[in-house]
Order: structure tokens, then sequence, then C-alpha cells
């Protein structure tokens, strides 16, 4: 985890795109559509419009005071994926970002394709299996304050070997770094023009499938948590202090892993 929290772009009216590398926009593909909606409007509030794109099936986009925060679209029936929260890296090129994905090691799932008007997208895996999205078009217009509960505030990938998967990212958008904790077992901190923008976690082999964690801002992760348990979801661990204040994480009624943390205004 980085000591910077909340501050993976500029929120001014005046932002029309993100800067390369920078993480974007979230989004979750679900089996129960409807439900989700419901769990996630009784956890954070959010509200919901359609359509999105329509190129990867039903689709919506949650909002908070009107401004979209996050996706969620309905897998096909016949799709027995796992739910999982997928991260979007900001790009100026897509085509170009799945050539570069597919020849240094990753794969590329889905893409390049238009999504509509808003920009053009990939869905990819890096060399260690985890899967991410690059986007380019547009930003989503987000919250007007950083860090307002409901809202992604970081992303973090969690992987076996921090040093490893490094290469890749950096590679891929140029990131500069800095790495902190022990050989093995450190964590890279993702830079872009000198802003913390992510982070790059090494936790060993025991590590089951490597992901991009997405942390969500709440008032209070503790009275959070068990709302998240009142509304079907799991407490995955307990609340734990970090450099950014209290964080725990859950999942959803569906297994999609996420974090609760408390941010300062």
């Amino acid at each position: 985890m980085t000591e910077v929290w909340g501050s993976s772009e500029p929120r001014e009216e005046e932002t029309r795109r993100h800067t390369p590398g920078t993480p974007c926009w979230t989004s979750l593909l679900v089996h129960d559509l409807e439900a989700i909606e419901e769990f996630y409007s009784g956890l954070f509030g959010w509200s919901y419009y359609s359509p999105g794109p329509r190129q990867l099936g039903p689709y919506v986009r949650a909002t908070l005071d009107g401004r979209d925060v996050a996706g969620i679209g309905g897998l096909p029936p016949d799709r027995q994926l796992a739910g999982a929260w997928t991260t979007y890296l900001a790009s100026d090129d897509a085509d170009v970002c799945a050539d570069w994905i597919h020849c240094a090691g990753g794969t590329v799932g889905v893409g390049p394709l238009a999504a509509e008007e808003a920009g053009r997208l990939v869905l990819a895996a890096d060399p260690a299996g985890a899967l991410f999205g690059v986007w380019q078009g547009q930003a989503f217009p987000g919250p007007r304050r950083v860090g307002t509960p409901g809202t992604p505030v970081w992303h973090e990938l969690v992987t076996h070997e921090a040093s490893t998967v490094l290469k890749f990212y950096r590679g891929l958008f140029g990131y500069e770094t800095k790495a902190t904790g022990s050989v093995g077992a450190e964590t890279h901190t993702l830079y872009v023009k000198g802003r913390p923008v992510a982070a790059i976690k090494g936790v060993g082999p025991e590590l089951r499938s490597p992901h991009w964690m997405t942390y969500f801002a709440v008032a209070d992760p503790a009275a959070a948590a068990r709302r998240v348990t009142e509304l079907g979801g799991r407490v995955l661990d307990a609340p734990h202090g970090t450099s950014a204040g209290t964080a725990v994480t859950v999942a959803d009624p569906e297994g999609a892993v996420f974090t609760l943390v408390r941010t300062e205004p």
C-alpha cells in the first residue's frame, strides 16, 4: 500500500482525458445484475443508468450525486466466470497497447473494440495472469471531491513476485516506481508525472490468483463491513490499520473481492 490515497487523477471539470497509465475506471461482470445492483446501492448508495457499451451485453453505470463512479455488466447465462472487479488503465492508443501486451507475454482477451462513442477498450491479463483493462477515451466525470465515500480511491495489483511483473507494466506505461518492504515481499508504488497512482504488491507463491484490488472509500470500514454481511456479502479479514487508516477486505454476494478503506477528507 502507498502513503498517498485518492490521488488517481485531478477532478477539475476541464479534465477530458486521463494521463496514460492512470487507473481511470473500474467495472464488474456479474451473473445476477439486478441483485448486485441492490447490494452496492445498499452499501454505497449508488444509483444506476443505462445503456453502457452494448457489445458486452447488459451494462449499467453506477453514480453518486449524478456522476459516474463504476460500471456493472451482466454475464450471459452460459458463462461461469467468477466475479471480480477490473481496473482499467488509461491509454492514448488501445490498439498499440494490445499489440504490446501480446508481444510482452500478456494475453489479450477482448478487443481492441469501440465502446460506442465513449472510447476504445481492451481486456487483458498480465504475464502472471492478473486481469486488467485498457481504456482509450474521454475521462468519466467522477465525484468532485476525492475520497467521497462509495468511490474507488486506490488500485493495487496483488501478485506472486512484484519485481517480475513490474517490468511488464513499466514497459507498457513507463511508470516511475518506488519500492518498500523486504526482498520478495516488496510493494512498488507506481508514479505518473510525479503522482502515485497505483501499486504492485508481491505476496509470494502461496497466492492462488494474482489480481487487481479496488479500494473504495467509506466513512467507517467496520460499520461498512457489517453492512456487507447484512446485504449478503462476506468479510474476509478483520479491520486493520494501514498508512491511510482502517481497511477491511470483503466480498459481494457473487464473490467479487474489494477493500473498504477510510480516507481523510
